[in-house]
């Protein structure tokens, strides 16, 4: 009993040791639930929408009110021209546009009818969906008022138009949610696996020793694995714009730069983990499970992210997934230009420079 007693403590010994996995066996089943329990919601809330209000009347500005009180909205903008509403549609700043028509209230009154326009975001078809249904949901309110008021059955009339997706087709959204996950599980997990292997193995060692410096070695470890990700990267492409009929409406030399930015990122991410492990498996959990669930959960990816308390929304904005897939979502659903996708762009290009100086520092100071 007492030999039994003694090899249980020698195993709670080598499991304290590794700080590592502690932290992944006490964290992890945290850290989910906090994710599918309370930060993870399908129910679209403080979606941002913008109010085109040329009429201004008592009407138009009681209905502009109950947006501004609903819990689905967040009303940042009131826009003066179409011209204002594409360029908010085109950076990401909006959800959807309410755009009132001219003398509304007087139309309303004189006719029995009004029109009221949504102009709503589809490249996210389900978020769109939802949108809709909160916003009619509150146009029926406001006319249902009006009748126990006035006992008048004034007739609102939503016209809903779609832009970028008006189709409403599903792999509008997820094609880019999958480009960004795919290339990071091939670059950060298999580099960081590769490198591990060699030091498990210790084969590098052997190769340290050789005449190549060691930054070389590093770099032709992460090669292959930056042409794979081209090859992939090129077969996503064809597959969507030819078998899911998703189109690149953008210039494609910048949806490749953007590509190419985070391909790097994810590179260099690979490289840091390497240098922090010594096993093929602790890359394989810190790759899959620290790297893989935050790309799906926080990254806009399933759950759009301001619904998400603000410490979530916060973490969100380290992960390069999601800057990608925005940055993916402008170029190939929206069309825009360099510009519009200049910040997604700064963004990941901080982040491979940041990766990559800590991870070459990391290997200096380890392979030394």
């Amino acid at each position: 009993m007492n030999q039994f007693i003694s090899f249980i403590r020698k195993e709670f010994h080598h499991i304290f040791r590794d700080k590592t996995t502690m932290a992944i066996l006490l964290l992890l089943p945290v850290l989910m639930l906090l994710l599918f329990g309370y930060a993870i919601t399908t129910e679209v809330k403080n979606s941002k929408i913008a109010i085109l209000d040329p009429s201004n009347d008592i009407a138009t500005r009681a209905i502009t009110e109950k947006f501004r009180n609903s819990e689905y909205f967040t009303v940042v903008n009131r826009v003066n021209n179409t011209k204002e509403i594409d360029k908010l549609f085109q950076r990401d700043q909006l959800k959807m546009v309410v755009v009132f028509s001219e003398n509304f209230y007087e139309n309303m009154v004189h006719t029995g009818t009004a029109q009221i326009q949504l102009l709503t975001d589809g490249t996210d078809p389900n978020s769109a969906k939802s949108v809709v249904s909160y916003a009619t949901s509150i146009i029926s309110g406001y006319q249902q008022q009006l009748f126990e008021l006035q006992k008048v059955p004034f007739q609102i009339t939503p016209e809903v138009k779609l832009l970028y997706n008006p189709q409403m087709k599903g792999a509008y959204n997820f094609v880019p949610g999958v480009m960004g996950m795919i290339l990071m599980l091939i670059c950060a997990m298999m580099t960081s696996i590769s490198i591990a292997r060699e030091k498990e193995t210790g084969t590098m060692e052997v190769l340290l020793v050789s005449p190549v410096k060691p930054i070389y070695i590093i770099l032709a470890k992460a090669v292959p694995y930056f042409v794979l990700s081209l090859v992939n990267l090129t077969s996503i492409l064809l597959l969507s714009v030819f078998l899911l009929g998703v189109p690149v409406a953008g210039n494609l030399i910048w949806l490749l730069l953007l590509s190419f930015v985070y391909i790097f990122v994810n590179l260099s991410l690979g490289l840091v983990i390497s240098s922090v492990v010594s096993s093929q498996l602790m890359a394989l959990l810190i790759s899959g499970m620290v790297l893989m669930l935050p790309v799906i959960m926080l990254s806009g990816m399933m759950f759009p992210v301001e619904n998400m308390p603000v410490v979530f929304q916060w973490i969100s904005q380290i992960i390069p997934a999601k800057w990608f897939i925005i940055g993916v979502k402008k170029i190939m659903i929206k069309g825009v230009g360099l510009t519009a996708i200049l910040p997604e762009l700064t963004v990941l290009s901080g982040m491979a420079v940041l990766l990559i100086t800590v991870s070459l520092k990391k290997f200096k100071y380890r392979l030394e």
